[in-house]
Parts: structure tokens; C-alpha cells; sequence
């Protein structure tokens, strides 16, 4: 087993998108894994524990014996055969297990015995893996130039974003929009996803060549996922460009995004009628999560709204009715907020304008 092939360089790993095998135990890969990985455990959860336990008082030798035991006949072919496909469709991918030990080579040695195929395991498995783009986080937070893009709710940051390419969309990354009205139709990723895919995209920026990072100003926390202390860090010292947006076409922009655009997410995931009903809770639910810094008469106020504007969505597909609530939210709840953190930001203000503006000038942005 010592002679199967390995795979050392993790950086090309993650910059090419390798497909990889995880055979850990499924309650390792939902802890955390990585873009482009399929499970396919050579031990259940199960089968894991009693073999650990083995392992402790016993040593390898019976925890092997163990692992034997409980993989082999009908059960060892039909993993064999999962990893038989999996190879099929990605011959250039690598696998791995926690630490690129037993769990990986026997897998190595049953997939090379089953298909001729010498399939190269990470060296070091998960546990490297992880460990370098911790890593890769704590080096490029501090040797990237972090320009923070601000702007009030509404104002359009990510789309601006998306147009440049030295930008990392954090909120993209965490499926979340950041506010209270921030949830999206699908679950968030665990903490560790979230952070291996952000260091995931810093290594592609720097493997592009780019010096300069563009992100949107975030708190420390994106909906239930937190921040990397160091890049948190470093957006607190960084340069600010801010968009000043038209309240209308933040209006215009806020409806699109926590009603058009959620609605158009549920449909692919209910039914017409289920669809609605997950867009009526998903609004008010948000709502419910800042009732008490609105005070009662204004939640009360807010929450009618919300439902008349929702009635007249439904039966006319219009979602004009939602401007009044959303310009009393933005104007009346959102702004003080965020313009009471932005006056503490002033000294590190470069550039203002409108989107246009200030989409022109990160563009041709050059800094030494």
C-alpha cells in the first residue's frame, strides 16, 4: 500500500478544480469537506465509532481485523462499485480520507485490484487539505490590497461585484445577503465549507495575478456563518469606495432581490402554491426578526403592509405594492444604522459615486 500514488501539490488541487473522492464517514464530510467532492464512505458512521474504539484499546492490527469484518462480501462490492463509477467519470480526480492513511490506501488498493486504476490519495487527506487554506486565508488577508466596497441597503454592491474581476463575493459564498431579510430559499454552508471555498477563491485571485481585493462591506457575521478574524481584520483598515444610490433605485433593487428574485428561487423548488406560501413566511419571518428594534407600532404597521403587498402580488404577479413598505424599512430602519457605522469610516473613504461611477473607477483602479 505504501507504493500507491500520491497527490502533494494541494494548491493545484484547489485551483483546478479536481473532483475528489472523501471516504470518510458521512458524519465527518458533514462537518466540513470541499467544492467538487462526493462521498463515498468506505465506513458508516457506525462502522467508523466501533473501529476507533477498537483502535484505542486494542491497536491497528484488530482495528483492521475489525474494518474486515464489517466490509466484505455484498457490501464490500457495492462500494467498490460506487468507487468503481466514480473513477469512470473523473479520471483526474484524487481521493482522500481524514488523513491520507488506512481508510484511503485500502480504498486505493480495492479500487486498483477492481479496475487496474493506481488512483492517487492525498497526501495527508483532509487534515492537510484544511490546514493549508487556513492557511491560504491568513497569508492573503494580510498580503492582499482589500479595497471594501459601502453603500446603504439596497444600493446594488453585489451587482457591481460580479462586473469586476478581482472581487470576492462574500455573501455569495455564505448564501446569505447579510441582512435581516438576507436568508435565502436553501441552507447556508456549514463554517468550514464557507471557509474553505473563500480560501478556495483568494488562491484563484492570486493565481490570476491580482494584487487588489474588492469586497463588499460585511459585519463580522453573514447571516449564522462568521468571518475569518484576520479578513475581518483587514476590512476594518481598509480603503472604502461608497455608492450613492438614489433611494428609487434602491427600491427598485431591494424588490427585485428579497421578492422577485426569492420568489423565482421557491418556484424551482415548490409548487406554484407551496412557492408562495414559503415567500409570505420567508418575508414576514424576516420581518419578525427585528420587531422589537421597530417597536410595536411600527412591526404592527410593517407586518400589514407586508400582507397587503403580498395579496396584490399574488393575484396580479405585481410587485409594485411592496415600494412603501421597503422605502419605510430602508429610509427609516436601515439608514441610521448604517450611516451611524459609516461616520466612523470617513477618514478611509477614496471615492464616492453612483454605480457607474464608482463601477469606472474600480475598474481602472491602479495601485502601487
Amino acid at each position: 500500500m505504501k507504493d500507491q500514488p500520491q497527490c502533494n501539490s494541494l494548491l493545484d488541487l484547489f485551483l483546478q478544480d479536481t473532483p475528489l473522492l472523501d471516504v470518510r464517514a458521512p458524519v465527518e464530510y458533514e462537518k466540513g469537506a470541499f467544492p467538487h467532492t462526493t462521498n463515498i464512505a468506505i465506513l458508516n458512521n457506525k462502522e467508523r465509532e466501533a473501529i476507533g474504539i477498537c483502535y484505542k484499546q486494542q491497536g491497528q492490527e484488530e482495528a483492521i481485523k475489525l474494518g474486515e469484518s464489517f466490509v466484505q462480501g455484498e457490501l464490500k462490492a457495492q462500494r467498490i462499485a460506487h468507487w468503481k463509477a466514480f473513477v469512470k467519470q473523473h479520471p483526474q480526480g484524487v481521493l482522500y480520507c481524514f488523513r491520507g492513511g488506512l481508510r484511503s490506501q485500502i480504498t486505493q488498493q480495492w479500487i486498483k485490484e477492481h479496475t487496474g486504476i493506481a488512483y492517487p490519495r492525498v497526501a495527508g487527506g483532509y487534515k492537510a487539505m484544511r490546514h493549508f487554506l487556513i492557511e491560504a486565508i491568513e497569508r492573503l488577508s494580510q498580503s492582499f490590497d482589500i479595497i471594501v466596497l459601502g453603500g446603504r441597503t439596497g444600493s446594488g454592491k453585489t451587482r457591481v461585484l460580479k462586473q469586476l474581476d478581482n472581487s470576492l463575493d462574500l455573501e455569495g459564498l455564505a448564501n446569505h445577503r447579510g441582512s435581516a431579510f438576507g436568508a435565502t430559499p436553501t441552507p447556508q454552508p456549514s463554517q468550514i465549507d464557507f471557509e474553505n471555498q473563500l480560501a478556495i477563491e483568494m488562491l484563484k485571485q492570486e493565481a490570476r495575478g491580482k494584487t487588489t481585493l474588492i469586497v463588499e462591506d460585511e459585519g463580522r457575521n453573514i447571516g449564522s456563518l462568521h468571518l475569518p478574524v484576520v479578513l475581518y481584520q483587514a476590512m476594518q483598515h481598509a480603503d472604502i469606495v461608497l455608492m450613492e444610490v438614489a433611494d428609487e433605485e434602491r427600491i427598485e433593487v431591494t424588490i427585485c432581490e428579497y421578492v422577485e428574485d426569492v420568489h423565482k428561487k421557491m418556484l424551482t423548488l415548490y409548487s406554484p402554491a407551496e412557492a408562495f406560501e414559503q415567500l409570505q413566511d420567508y418575508l414576514l419571518g424576516s420581518l419578525r426578526k427585528i420587531q422589537k428594534r421597530l417597536g410595536s407600532a411600527r412591526y404592527n404597521v410593517f407586518h400589514q403592509q407586508i400582507r397587503d403587498a403580498l395579496a396584490h402580488y399574488k393575484t396580479t404577479a405585481d410587485s409594485g405594492k411592496f415600494s412603501t413598505v421597503f422605502y419605510a424599512l430602508l429610509t427609516d430602519y436601515y439608514d441610521p444604522m448604517y450611516d451611524y457605522q459609516l461616520n466612523k469610516k470617513q477618514s478611509r473613504i477614496i471615492h464616492k459615486g453612483s454605480s457607474k461611477k464608482v463601477l469606472d473607477y474600480l475598474q481602472n483602479l491602479k495601485r502601487t
